[in-house]
């Protein structure tokens, strides 16, 4: 209502005019001054809305006009009538106002209220918002100090992982040339074997050499299959490291990602300027992992390339073990054989030389049968005269006639003589025969003595070409694989 004026009696109101809305339409309902507002991002809240309403009382038009045509309260009284319609009493004027008072300081107090509660409320959404934002800001540190954690682990063991493969394919190599290594031997040994089936006569013997040299071949062969074999299982085991070696490289390529990622996210603040709304993020669920299986993923990508470089590390100990064995044992093999050789060689030298000597000694009594054949005959030739005067004496004197055939003195003389010379002659040509047969004997011997010599002399002559073929013997490093 508004103070129209007054009489010493009574004071009159009348509709208060509004004078900040002249041209609204008139109304009788009630309308809201303020629409809800939600934040995107959040579930719809009830907003904050003004408990006092305007209401709009509908005036007839020309009343203004009429009662107040200036605009100004009237210091005329109105008519009698409508002055005592329009009139109130003092206790409704009381309780009016106690009503009012009551009304507004009810409305105070409920805005008070309200103000505090709104006030206490934000600055605890301001205080759990700052919290919450402080605790992911230190998740994410703890999650980057997590990740540099397994980002270490995993180059320190990667970096052990590489040098145990680099040194696992430095033993691969001095396996392989190693093994090559083996081939020049291998090729002398066969060498020897086949120059010594040169041999002839007796001396194709399966003497000691001969063993020597194709046990010396077996060991080669046995010692470069090993080798390769050891070479062949380290090759497997290359490719289970560059496995072990991909699956950490890639894992520690993740984490640098995720870590970048996680900084990047750590590093934003609420006056950075690539933040920004993103509606149902917090709705998609595209995890893959726990960190119990995260950290599991890693300590098992760890714990396999340990695996493999414990394996590793037992293959190459167990690659330079045979790598000395099998140098010893070649050596062995080759020191063995070629003492055998030097053996071989000074036997054959010895019985050579025994068969010249003895060769000599059968020339020396072959000239001396000789002589003595040759004065076999002539003793022999010459008891032929003898005998042949004594068989004519005796053919003249059976001539006698009749009592003169007699046996005297001289008949018995001739006819001992007849038959001691022929018995002489006899025993001449025994000897002379038995002379000629050792004479055969001898250059039988002579023969056989020449031809063994020779046989000699070539074996001789093959076990010197031999022992000058293996003079040349890998050493030691190159035999373990060291060029």
């Amino acid at each position: 209502m508004e103070f129209l004026g007054t009489t010493q009696l009574a004071s009159y109101c009348g509709t208060r005019k509004s004078c900040l809305f002249p041209d609204l339409a008139p109304t009788t309902t009630t309308t809201d001054t303020y629409q809800a507002h939600y934040l995107p991002g959040y579930r719809s809240l009830s907003s904050w809305r003004p408990s006092l309403l305007h209401r709009v009382v509908s005036v007839p038009a020309g009343a203004d006009k009429q009662f107040n045509p200036t605009g100004r309260p009237p210091t005329v009284l109105p008519a009698l009538h409508s002055s005592l319609h329009a009139r109130y009493s003092t206790r409704d004027w009381h309780l009016a106002n106690m009503a009012q008072l009551k009304g507004s300081e009810a409305s105070t107090y409920s805005a008070g209220r309200l103000n505090t509660d709104s006030r206490r409320l934000m600055h605890d959404k301001d205080q759990l918002t700052y919290h919450m934002q402080e605790d992911s800001t230190r998740n994410l540190g703890e999650r980057m100090g997590n990740i540099d954690f397994w980002r270490g682990e995993l180059t320190y063991e990667l970096e052990r992982l590489l040098k145990e493969t680099q040194a696992l394919e430095t033993a691969k190599r001095r396996l392989e040339c190693a093994a090559d290594e083996m081939q020049g031997p291998l090729k002398i040994a066969l060498e020897c074997l086949y120059h010594r089936e040169k041999r002839s006569g007796i001396d194709l013997v399966h003497d000691n050499v001969e063993k020597s040299l194709m046990k010396e071949v077996d060991v080669f062969k046995d010692c470069q299959e090993t080798l390769a074999k050891h070479a062949q299982m380290i090759n497997q085991q290359l490719g289970i490291n560059r496995d072990a070696q991909h699956a950490l490289e890639r894992d520690l390529s993740d984490k640098s990602s995720a870590h970048f990622i996680d900084e990047k996210c750590f590093n934003l603040r609420n006056t950075s300027d690539s933040i920004n709304f993103y509606h149902g993020v917090e709705k998609a669920d595209g995890i893959v992992s726990v960190p119990a299986t995260w950290a599991k993923f890693s300590e098992d990508n760890i714990r396999c390339s340990q695996h493999a470089r414990a394996n590793s590390v037992k293959l190459r100990e167990d690659a330079e073990a045979e790598l000395e064995s099998t140098s010893e044992e070649m050596w062995n093999h080759f020191v063995s054989t070629n003492l055998a050789f030097n053996n071989r060689i000074a036997e054959v030298a010895d019985v050579k030389n025994k068969l010249q000597a003895q060769l000599a000694k059968t020339l020396q009594e072959i000239f001396q049968t000789e002589d003595t054949i040759m004065l076999l005959e002539r003793s022999i030739k010459a008891k032929e005269y003898p005998l042949k005067v004594a068989q004519t004496r005796l053919e003249g004197r059976t001539k006698r006639p009749n009592v003169e055939l007699c046996r005297d003195t001289p008949q018995f003389q001739l006819v001992t003589e007849v038959f001691t010379l022929d018995n002489t002659l006899q025993t001449l040509k025994r000897h002379l025969q038995e002379a000629s047969d050792t004479l055969q004997m001898l250059i039988n011997n002579k023969s056989k003595l020449e031809e063994d010599i020779s046989v000699k002399t070539n074996s001789f002559f093959i076990d010197k070409k031999c022992m000058d073929m293996r003079k040349v013997f890998p050493s030691t490093p190159r035999l373990i694989g060291y060029t």
